[in-house]
């Protein structure tokens, strides 16, 4: 009998255009800070590594900076100008040529950034919150990599807000131009949509904050936005609702992002990605969260947070989810779907290469046929 994680399926939410997969296996975002200096430019390496993983049903890359101000560790990839789309587009082509779906995963930090990658301006946030026990990676002239604190934001304004939502439309547009079968926004792991949402990090007092109608609304503009330019079937949504590092532990936000499902169900995207913690002590995520969440949203529901085979089994036959994304696995072994498929023995990743470098540590990973 045939595992369900590897079953084919489509993505759709009562769309006439469905994407289809050719299994239920996601390779989830990764940060890995391999790109081309200056200029954050994706590069032929980042195509290589990503084509090698192809046999996954969707790959969403890494978190990708939506403009000049998006940006919070160093080498992370942009799609804001022309050079970006170049280089995301020899990463797209790499991966349909070796038969993959891939979409783009679109982030501001918000608040998880450093004057460094500000032009010695403090970053901008919801509120002017600092940031507890919260550092972000920066290379400095040549140097090795050093996890800075983050210093104090500035309190967005509404000629901010409004221009960051257009920034997220924009590099939506560019990474359709560049190739990509789709985009996902990243709303959560305490990045700048996540500190609109939790009341920890959002104090405003206008239609931005408060209550959770207000707090999602950021959320909401950008989506309706993103929808707007390139269609809400290729669009995601990460949302992190038990996640709780980055100064997010928000006691309100359970039933805001079950509030916020309800509302992007009604907006037709193309999926929600639920990250779930995915250290030892992680809290359970209860079943009757997963319960709400289906009851409220009827698209594609994505999981990411350290599955294995039977913790996919379970999820997927329970209906609880329709995608289950796999992160670390993928370091090691671009050959994963067929490894987990034929009970072959994982590859360990050397985490000392997980961010900056070459390739080594990145794609010169074998495969095991």
């Amino acid at each position: 009998m045939t595992h369900p994680l590897f079953t084919p399926t489509s993505m759709s939410n009562n769309s006439q255009q469905p994407i289809a997969l050719s299994n239920r296996m996601v390779m989830a975002p990764m940060t890995r800070a391999r790109t081309s200096q200056p200029g954050n430019i994706p590069n032929e390496m980042m195509a290589e590594y990503y084509a090698q993983r192809a046999s996954a049903g969707l790959i969403i890359t890494e978190a990708t900076q939506i403009s000049d101000d998006s940006q919070g560790y160093s080498f992370t990839p942009g799609v804001y100008t022309s050079e970006h789309i170049q280089g995301w587009r020899t990463v797209t082509d790499a991966v349909h040529q070796a038969g993959g779906k891939i979409f783009n995963q679109l982030w501001h930090v918000g608040t998880v950034s450093h004057t460094h990658f500000q032009n010695g301006e403090a970053p901008i946030a919801p509120s002017a919150i600092q940031p507890i026990d919260t550092q972000v990676w920066i290379v400095k002239d040549g140097e090795d990599g050093t996890m800075f604190p983050c210093p104090m934001p500035r309190e967005m304004n509404t000629d901010d807000i409004k221009r960051v939502i257009a920034d997220f439309a924009q590099a939506a547009e560019n990474a359709i131009e560049a190739g990509f079968d789709g985009i996902e926004i990243h709303g959560g792991n305490g990045y700048l949509i996540d500190q609109f949402l939790r009341t920890n990090s959002n104090k405003r007092t206008d239609e931005y904050g408060g209550n959770r109608e207000n707090r999602l609304r950021f959320l909401m503009e950008v989506v309706e936005a993103v929808s707007a330019r390139i269609g809400a079937e290729r669009v995601g949504v990460r949302l992190a609702p038990f996640a709780t590092f980055k100064d997010m532990d928000c006691p309100d936000i359970v039933p805001t992002i079950l509030d916020a499902a309800e509302h992007l169900n009604q907006c037709g995207i193309a999926y929600m990605h639920l990250s779930e913690a995915d250290w030892d002590d992680a809290p359970t995520i209860p079943d009757d969260f997963r319960v709400a969440l289906r009851e409220r949203f009827s698209g594609t529901i994505i999981v990411a947070g350290r599955y294995d085979l039977k913790r996919a089994e379970y999820i997927l036959d329970a209906g609880y989810a329709d995608l289950v994304a796999f992160g670390r696995a993928f370091l090691a072994n671009p050959d994963l779907a067929h490894r987990l498929a034929n009970d072959v023995a994982l590859a360990e990743a050397d985490n000392t290469k997980l961010f900056g470098g070459n390739k080594s540590g990145y794609s010169d990973y074998p495969a095991c046929v």
